[in-house]
């Protein structure tokens, strides 16, 4: 395998910036490798509308800088205004518009309590165009948490395609064998997004040698083979698959606590964590695809024209990074990019 890898700069499709001082403090390392970036909307204070969005724009230009491309979504609730929505996108403020059921993660107590409520819009987001966003998990209380993404699929997802083909989706940080084969068996408006830790964990990282705080993240870690799956379809070639790191910071305090907050940020050596699983995997000449080139063909955008090169180095990842914990904190990975 080569020893160097030149790529167009990469975007991230899926990331959590926060606000305030986190904002400030974790966008820099987001903004530094990639060109573009899907942003978040579960802000403590959702980002419900396109004024909403306009404004945290602002926030995140001015903490990421100027060489960095913050695409906006929206929160999608039961009450939400599609024509609002609908405008933000013809007037490039919205890039998209995220569906977390109710309860489902961070800061998700508004998200959707039943999908027919927003089937109106949805319809309309169809008709237009507009992507939607899905956090694929049911919050049913009986469903086991290690199955509710495979459960969505089957009670919400699936029924929801049949209904609007039309409608363009990505199925975000799919976890399961069963996330992989719906939309590798899907049509071409369905494509998915791959976070470099559920390529290099399976769900025993939750436990080895005691609990892991920083490891866990929704969705949840699941089986190995559900992690060789990822990686399969990761490194396939196939362009219903690319790169979205899921990057979600939270304070060592808000981790390491009685009931810690569910995330992992990985922003900081993201290229790095997913060239190793490449590498790994023997399929080092297709993540320029994979990170580079499907995601922006997906959201009808151009390939960056600026370039990144991955060598082969050894690169340590400190402990902490101010009050927040890396993914792969302590560990030295083999790659390193500039």
């Amino acid at each position: 395998m080569p020893d160097t890898l030149t790529i167009p700069r990469p975007d991230d499709w899926h990331v959590h910036l926060r606000d305030g001082d986190m904002l400030r403090a974790v966008a820099p390392f987001t903004a530094r490798r990639f060109a573009r970036a899907i942003v978040m909307p579960n802000l403590a204070v959702p980002v419900t509308t396109t004024a909403l969005a306009s404004v945290y724009r602002a926030r995140v230009i001015a903490a990421a800088g100027p060489d960095f491309t913050p695409l906006m979504t929206a929160y999608l609730t039961d009450t939400s205004d599609a024509a609002d929505l609908i405008a933000g996108h013809r007037d490039g403020v919205l890039t998209a518009v995220k569906l977390y059921p109710a309860n489902a993660t961070t800061n998700s107590a508004a998200g959707v309590t039943d999908i027919a409520r927003v089937m109106p819009v949805l319809a309309a987001m169809a008709e237009a165009g507009m992507p939607l966003l899905i956090h694929g998990e049911v919050t049913d209380a009986d469903v086991d948490v290690f199955d509710r993404e495979a459960v969505f699929i089957d009670r919400i997802l699936a029924p929801l395609v049949a209904r609007l083909p039309a409608l363009r989706i990505v199925f975000e940080h799919v976890s399961t064998a069963e996330a992989v084969a719906f939309v590798t068996e899907g049509g071409p408006n369905i494509a998915a997004t791959i976070t470099p830790h559920h390529l290099h964990l399976s769900r025993n990282a939750l436990f080895a040698g005691g609990l892991r705080p920083h490891h866990y993240c929704l969705p949840v870690l699941k089986r190995e083979h559900h992690r060789r799956a990822l990686v399969a379809a990761a490194t396939s070639g196939s362009p219903k698959f690319f790169l979205g790191t899921d990057s979600a910071p939270h304070p060592v305090g808000d981790k390491e606590a009685a009931c810690g907050c569910a995330g992992v940020w990985n922003a900081p050596f993201a290229l790095e964590s997913y060239a190793g699983a490449f590498d790994a995997a023997g399929a080092l000449d297709r993540l320029e695809g994979f990170a580079s080139r499907f995601g922006p063909a997906f959201y009808l955008l151009p390939v960056n024209a600026k370039m990144v090169t991955l060598t082969r180095a050894t690169t340590p990842v400190p402990e902490r990074i101010g009050d927040l914990v890396p993914f792969h904190a302590g560990e030295i990975l083999a790659w390193r990019a500039t």
